[in-house]
């Protein structure tokens, strides 16, 4: 059974063109891992003010393994490198979702 994994980002007023380029930089670090299919950032509107980091992995124990690899905690840690490379969430929140299935 697929997971969505959706990562809710807090991103302070004039920051959201900072994580669009982070994220655009970082896009396909998570190609080729096993049990990942998919993912897209969602820019907010209409007085939403997180953006979502939406993810679908085909299990909960790919998408662990992925967020305990080293290329997991290297990728996030260099997105956040240099004097102006300072975290851009001040806040996130992971949301979890099993896919269902239609009944055949």
């Amino acid at each position: 059974m697929s997971v969505v994994k959706i990562n809710a980002i807090t991103v302070p007023d004039g920051r959201g063109a900072d994580l669009e380029e982070r994220f655009a930089a970082r896009a396909r670090a998570v190609d080729g891992v096993e049990g990942f299919e998919g993912f897209e950032l969602l820019r907010p509107v209409d007085g939403e003010t997180r953006y979502f980091v939406y993810t679908r992995w085909r299990s909960e124990e790919d998408f662990q393994r992925w967020v305990s690899s080293r290329e997991f905690g290297r990728g996030h840690q260099a997105s956040n490198e240099g004097s102006d490379r300072r975290p851009v969430g001040i806040a996130s929140e992971l949301l979890s979702f099993e896919v269902v299935e239609p009944a055949s």
